[in-house]
Parts: C-alpha cells; sequence; structure tokens
C-alpha cells in the first residue's frame, strides 16, 4: 500500500533501538524524511546511518535527554517544522505501591505525559497552519489493563491518554490527527529487563521467564519492533485522517476486552 507521505518530515524519539526503532524505519520505508532522538550518540548515529543507506532518505539525529526542558528545546531546533510526530520514552521502574514517593511520580510524569504533552504544544500548531499533521503517541497496554507492578506507567500515561482525547478533538477540523499506541509486551530491551525481573523474582532462567509470559499471550509469542512500526506508520498515512483520538492496542489479544 502507497502510504501517501513519501516526502514528508518526521520527528520519532527514542527511535535508536526497539519501538521506535521500528517507527523510524517504517516511515523510512514510506518515503519519509527523519528527525531521530535518543540519549545514547553512538546508538542513535548507527541507527540513522543505516537507515539512510537502506531507504535513501534524509536522516537528521538529535542526541539529548528530551524529558527535560533543555533537551526539549535542543531537539525542537535541529526538528524545525515537521509533518509527523512520534513520541516515546522508556518506561519507569516496575515496583510496589509501596515503594514509590512523590519524586518517582514526578519523574515518571516527566517521561511519560508531560513530555509528549510539550512537543504536542510545540509542533501541532505549525501542522494545523499548513492543513495537515500526524501525531502519534507510543504508551502502552497498560492503559486499557493496569500492569500492577507498573504502577508508575500506569498513571502517568493514562493521563497522556486523558489529554489526547480531549486535545484531539480540537485539532482534527485543521487537518491534524492525534493518536496513541499501545504496545503489548514486544521484543525489546524492556521486555528483557521485565523477563529478568521475572526471572529474578522466581528463580528460573530467562528463557523460562520468557516462555511464561509468551504463554499469556494468544498469539503465543512477544511482538516484533517491524509490525508495531508498520502499524504507526499506517497511523501516520493518508489513509488515517478519519482516525481522530484512538487508542490502538497492539498486544497479540493479551488485553481480554470487549473493546
Amino acid at each position: 500500500m502507497n502510504l501517501g507521505i513519501a516526502g514528508k518530515r518526521a520527528l520519532v524519539c527514542a527511535s535508536s533501538k526497539g519501538l521506535g526503532r521500528g517507527c523510524a524505519e517504517a516511515l523510512a520505508e514510506a518515503g519519509v524524511n527523519l528527525v531521530m532522538n535518543a540519549r545514547g550518540s553512538e546508538a542513535l548515529e548507527a541507527a540513522a546511518a543505516e537507515i539512510r543507506a537502506k531507504y535513501g532518505v534524509e536522516v537528521e539525529t538529535c542526541a539529548t535527554d528530551v524529558t527535560t526542558p533543555e533537551g526539549q528545546a535542543q531537539l525542537l531546533e535541529v526538528a524545525g517544522q515537521v509533518d509527523i510526530l512520534v513520541t516515546n520514552a522508556g518506561g519507569p521502574p516496575p515496583g510496589m505501591w509501596t515503594d514509590w514517593d512523590r519524586e518517582d511520580f514526578i519523574k515518571a510524569l516527566d517521561a511519560n505525559m508531560l513530555t509528549p504533552i510539550a512537543l504536542i504544544k510545540a509542533l501541532v500548531p505549525g501542522m494545523m497552519e499548513r492543513g495537515w499533521g500526524r501525531v502519534v503517541n507510543i504508551t502502552s497496554v497498560s492503559v486499557k489493563a493496569p500492569i500492577p507492578v507498573l504502577g508508575l506507567s500506569n498513571s502517568a500515561r493514562a493521563g497522556l491518554t486523558g489529554y489526547v482525547a480531549g486535545t484531539a478533538r480540537q485539532v482534527a477540523g485543521s487537518g491534524v490527527t492525534i493518536n496513541n499506541l499501545l504496545p503489548g509486551i514486544h521484543a525489546t530491551d524492556r521486555a528483557v529487563a521485565l523477563d529478568t525481573g521475572v526471572s529474578q523474582q522466581q528463580g528460573i532462567s530467562m528463557d523460562e521467564a520468557k516462555a511464561q509470559r509468551a504463554a499469556t499471550i494468544p498469539a503465543g509469542r512477544y511482538g516484533t519492533s517491524e509490525e508495531f512500526g508498520q502499524t504507526c506508520a499506517f497511523m501516520c498515512s493518508q489513509h488515517a485522517g478519519f482516525m481522530i483520538g484512538q487508542n490502538i492496542l497492539l498486544d497479540g489479544g493479551a488485553a481480554n476486552q470487549v473493546m
């Protein structure tokens, strides 16, 4: 399918690896020029070089911590005007409700709620003026099915979801769509970290921990960053202009819900 976005310019956050890298690759395959961001410059430059070579699109990079005001200012200066924004940030650490204090919640809110909102506020007005734009926020299945050990993530991402629900409907008339993409378990560093926690807690091997978690997914496996990226690219396409303020679940069927 021709997504109709060749020549557009996209900012993809946390895109040196994992789900962000999958989204960057899928957009590049569709002919979109990229601004890629991550904290570590070495992995970021390597990913950018591979995407340039493979897809022949323009790729700019900005190695900075986008969860800080200084990092946001630096990234926005590099990005300039973009047509597509994909927000993404690593999730807060797991734990129990008794483990977290105010500062833990502030860090989670900064990374997983307030940073996407800041980028939306900075970039969407330009999209509205030009009459076209796409925003996809990578959140989590925990928005629909809270995960007890991920209370920090549950809270912060739910807050972003509420913000998007209202904002998306205010900007839709200007040709700008804002939607959320909710991953379940995918084969990324995040999955390895959570598998490690299960392994250590239960005294089992990493393979056993992964098999145990995969068994909770009707699809019988972890998702891949490639299929996640292709879903994101469709949400950014010309064909998704009637998708407004939605939460698209991509979890292999793990969340047993009617809607």
